[in-house]
Parts: C-alpha cells; structure tokens; sequence
C-alpha cells in the first residue's frame, strides 16, 4: 500500500533533508510536488487542498525556517500533518458494555465483508481473548451463508445457523440470545451486501440496527476504490451511524487515496486495515506508523507485533538451541524460516515496513516476492529428508529429480542452493557468541539506545 506515494514523496523530500536553509521557492516547488502526489494516489481534492495549505503555513513559519534542519523541519510538518488528516491516533474497538458486544458489519457487495468478519473474529479471540460468536443476515445469498460457516472453523468462532426464509433482525437476534445463554464475549453480525446504495438495502439495515442497537457498526470498504471509497462510505454514516471503518485489500492497493481521504470527509476513524487474503492478515490501523511508512520510514513497531503474534517461539528456540550446539542449519530449518516469514504477511508486507525499501531500485523489488518463496519451499518439498539434512550430496541427476517434482528448472535448484549456502554461512556466526559480535559490528547502523 501506499507504493507509489511514498516513492513520489521520498524522492520530493529527499532534496530538502540537507539543505542548510528554505526559500518561499523550494517550499513552493515541494508542495507543488506533494499536491501532484497526493493527486496521483487518488485523494479527494478538498483533502489534498486542506493539507497542502496547512503545511504550507507551517512551513513558512518560524517552526521551519529558524530550524539548524529545515529540510528535516519540514519532512517533520508534513509527517504531523499526514498523521492528523489520518486521525492522530488508533481508535480501538468499544466492547466495554454488558455482554455479548454486538458488532455489526455493513458495506457494498464484493468489499470483503464476509472475510472480515472472520479476520475480526480470530483477532479477537488471539489478541483481546475474546469468545465468539457470528452469524449471517445475508438472505439473498445462500452461499454467504455457507461461507461464514466454513471461515468461523477455521478461526475457531461459534457459528449460529440462519436461512435464507429468515427474517434478518430474527436472525441477529436469536444469535445475540445464544451468545448471552453461551455466556459469550462479542457477537459478529454480518450483513447483506448490494452492488450500489439503494433505498431497500438502506431501510433493511437500519431497522436491523435499531433492533439490535450494536455497540459497533463498522462500514468495510474496498481501498482499491480510492476516494469513491471516502464518499460510499459518507453515504452510509448518512443513512447509519458508523462508529468506524475497515479498509480491506490493501496489500493490492499502490495508491492509499482511501486511507488518506475517509476521516476527513466521513469524520470516522479506520480501526482496521485488511493486508492480505488469509485470516490473520488484519492490522489495527495507527496514523502515525502509517504515516511513517507514507514517507518511507517504515513501520518497526508493527513488525515487532507481528512477529510477537505469528511467529512459532517453541521452534524459534530449538533452532537457537540447535545452533548454539554447533549442530548444522539445515534446509529443513531454511524452509521453516520462510514459512514463517508467510505467516508474518510474505516478502510484500515485510517490505512495505521496512525502513529505506522505497530507495531500493525498482528492479531489486521486483526480485524479492512471495511466489518465488512458494517456488523455493516447493524446491525443498521435493528433496528427500537426507537432501534435506546433507544438501551437499544434491548433484546432477538428483536435481533434474527434484527441479520435476517441484515444476521448476535446475537453473532454480541451482539458486536455492547458492542462496541456502549463504545463510548457513551466517547462521555459522551466530555459533557462540557470534551474534553479538555481528550486532557490535553494525552498531554503527543502528538506531540510538540499542544494547550492543
């Protein structure tokens, strides 16, 4: 998300960061810049107009132009500025009500309404420790229905039966009366989605809302509709009152006009942003790490969470274990670390929160991508367990063997091989001690206040 933008912005600010004073000229020149930019990733124009001028009139100020840094200054206004049009800080889920917490979920057919209910539920079941149950309001869909059923197994959320001869407020609220009889947390209320805005869809689910009276109402909008995202979802807090939005498909989206544009026209927060097709790929929105990874400075903050959350701690310390012993890294051991790097949101949504990734040449990124981490764990699942453990023993014929069972050319056996031998290499050094003396190494690198 965002991709465009921030290369567009980068290379803008990046001018400015060194030079020892400001002009009304240069200042002119960079906003003329950042307008074109934001125009480009899709913003509503009154959005991009109300920026512009706020950072104009910081930057002419004392604030900037007194700085010993004003180019730096004024990279710091135009970061604040982006944070407040986004909403200063997260605006969590309100739960704090007699149980069960009723959510309701509303939003244009094909938004990924469906997906977001169970994303939602496994959140709240592995982050807020929340039992759950959902249920479908969609009578016009019978495979709506069927949907929800198979995602709430898969994240391990109660499911209350509905049919499409049902009335959708007696549904909502059969399922509410299980929840509470079940002595549940939080009720997910999935409703009937519609290709436009039309009085039908509006006048069912505002008397299911006056029903059930949720504590959320959460519109869930496609990002990659850029600003018509802002204006459908205005349409709606018109009709019905949202406590917040949920942007999805964000992984796809280059632009991030939505992002940028729905709190200043709708007034409501985004809570949640959809980052991919799998059911943990849900992240709290912040604005300020957000705007971080608008200007290029990545987000660290939401690396650490993710990591924390998916990956495996028990198989993280055996292979540290593993290692310290002298015992060898294995191809074993290189497939389970880039299974875990897809559990964390693949290569893409490790990139994007990276710091410095939008300065990297265009042709390094497009090497580094998640189906050739697919090529390569499907290179290793085709080796034998003693290829796997002895990869030197991997010669011509055993190639061509494993290059036809993965689908994939000896020249990649080849690659994953040079690439595995470089990791064992560093893995090496990690062997008594040796990752403090390659973290000592780059202390020069590192951020102020590291240990090493």
């Amino acid at each position: 998300m965002f991709e465009n933008l921030t290369e567009r912005l980068s290379r803008t600010l990046k001018g400015l960061r060194g030079q020892g004073r400001l002009t009304e000229d240069n200042v002119k020149e960079t906003l003329r810049e950042v307008r074109m930019a934001l125009l480009e990733a899709d913003v509503a124009l009154p959005v991009v107009k109300a920026f512009v001028d706020r950072v104009r009139e910081r930057a002419v100020g004392q604030e900037v132009m007194q700085s010993l840094t004003p180019g730096q200054a004024l990279v710091k206004v135009v970061n604040d500025e982006l944070v407040g049009v986004m909403g200063e800080a997260n605006d969590g889920l309100n739960l704090a009500t007699t149980p069960p917490a009723v959510i309701l979920m509303a939003g244009l057919q094909g938004s990924g309404k469906t997906t977001t209910v169970a994303k939602l539920s496994r959140w709240l079941k592995e982050t807020q420790k929340k039992s759950v149950m959902v249920a479908s309001c969609d009578i016009y869909r019978p495979a709506a229905i069927d949907q929800l059923q198979t995602l709430a197994g898969e994240v391990g959320a109660e499911f209350f039966p509905s049919e499409i001869s049902q009335d959708p407020v007696d549904i909502a609220q059969g399922a509410i009366d299980r929840a509470r009889k079940q002595h549940l947390d939080v009720v997910i209320i999935d409703t009937a989605g519609r290709l436009h805005i039309d009085e039908q869809m509006m006048g069912e689910i505002q008397r299911l809302h006056a029903a059930i009276n949720p504590i959320e109402t959460l519109f869930v909008v496609d990002s990659m509709t850029g600003q018509d995202a802002a204006n459908t979802a205005k349409a709606f807090d018109d009709a019905l009152p949202l406590t917040g939005v949920v942007l999805t498909k964000t992984d796809g989206d280059a632009r991030g006009g939505a992002a940028l544009s729905i709190r200043q026209i709708t007034g409501k927060p985004i809570k949640f942003l959809g980052v991919g097709e799998k059911s943990g790929a849900l992240e709290l929105f912040h604005p300020d790490r957000v705007a971080s990874r608008i200007l290029g400075m990545g987000d660290v903050l939401t690396l650490v969470e993710e990591a924390e959350r998916n990956i495996d701690k028990d198989k993280a310390e055996k292979l540290a274990k593993k290692l310290k012993k002298g015992k060898g890294f294995d191809l074993d051991d290189f497939r389970e670390q880039m299974l875990q790097m897809n559990n964390m949101g693949g290569v893409a949504g490790l990139m994007d929160k990276l710091p410095g990734v939008a300065e990297l040449p265009q042709a390094v990124k497009s090497q580094v991508n998640d189906k050739e981490i697919g090529r390569l764990i499907a290179i290793i699942n085709s080796m034998t367990p003693k290829e796997r453990s002895f990869p030197n023993v991997i010669k011509g014929s055993r190639k061509k063997r494993i290059a036809n069972g993965s689908g994939t050319q000896i020249q990649d056996v080849n690659r994953l091989l040079k690439q595995f031998m470089q990791m064992q290499k560093m893995m090496k050094k990690m062997k008594g001690g040796g990752m403090a003396k390659m973290m000592r190494g780059l202390k020069g690198r590192m951020p102020p206040g590291m240990p090493f």
